[in-house]
This record gives C-alpha cells, structure tokens and sequence, in this order.
C-alpha cells in the first residue's frame, strides 16, 4: 500500500508543477492582439463564405482591412460590380440565421453606414447606403460565430 501510495503523491507533485505551467501558457495564446484578430477574422470569413449561392459571381474579394473596414467586392460577367464598405467603429451587431452548415451572416450599423456601390452596372452606377449587409455562409458552427463577433468588437473598439 506505501508503494502506491508515494506513487500517487509523485502524480499530484506532478500535476502541481505542470499545472501553472499549463495555465500560463493558455492566458499567454488567450492574449491575441490587434493582427492575431485581423487574421483570424480574414481567416474565418473566407473560409465560411458562400460564394455558390450568388448567380453568375466571378469573382470575390472579402476581407477586413489593417485600418478597420469590412470590405466586399463581387464581380460578375461582363466585369460588372457591387462593392460593399462598412467601417467597423459603424459596427453594431452580428446576426446568423442558418444552421451549422448553411446559413446568413448579417452585418448591422445603427444607421444607413454600410457603403454600397455599384460599376459597370447596364443600368447605371449607383452610390448608396444601407444598415444591413448579408453574407451567405457555410460552415458556421456556434463557436466560431461567437469568436467571429469577439473579433468584430474587438477590432470595434481597437480602432477608437
């Protein structure tokens, strides 16, 4: 019984001194900065995109910019374009509609301060506004949306 019991209490002197070892390594990773959050969100956005859900897009570029702006630009056939621009302190809120596999991210501003443009339009360009963006998603589990909107305020809030 001595035997095992002196081996016991080597794993619990064990544990104890890899323990806060441990903890410091987590709250050091857990302590991302302003460009962990940049790529992680670029990161996160791409992945989950849903370009397959827009009619006749060639081409796509979505990503948050170092000065703090969601960015969108779409391109379809004869190099006609919807660009979409929302700067991130305009911010407000992060909605989802969908399930873990498909699904809507929408992107909100109090007010009208999404920027959307059109070019290359057959029916003229236009400039306008609009407080909600949607964004077709795929892959979208409850963590990463929670860590997506973590990111969005903390970039929010980093670009004060």
């Amino acid at each position: 019984m001595t035997g095992s019991l002196i081996i016991k209490r080597k794993w619990v002197i064990a544990l104890l001194a890899i323990i806060p070892i441990c903890a410091f390594k987590y709250v050091q990773g857990s302590k991302m900065g302003e460009q962990d959050w940049l790529d992680w969100s670029n990161k996160c956005l791409n992945q989950c995109y849903d370009p397959s859900n827009e009619a006749k897009l060639v081409k796509w570029e979505l990503s948050i910019t170092p000065d703090h702006y969601l960015r969108l630009r779409k391109t379809f056939p004869h190099e006609r374009q919807e660009y979409f621009s929302l700067q991130l302190q305009r911010f407000s809120y992060l909605d989802y509609s969908g399930t873990d596999a498909s699904g809507t991210l929408e992107f909100k501003a109090d007010t009208d301060d999404i920027i959307v443009q059109t070019y290359n339009d057959p029916k003229g360009d236009i400039d306008s506004t609009t407080s909600r963006l949607e964004l077709p998603v795929k892959n979208m589990q409850p963590e990463r949306l929670d860590s997506l909107r973590a990111a969005l305020m903390f970039l929010k809030s980093a670009g004060l």
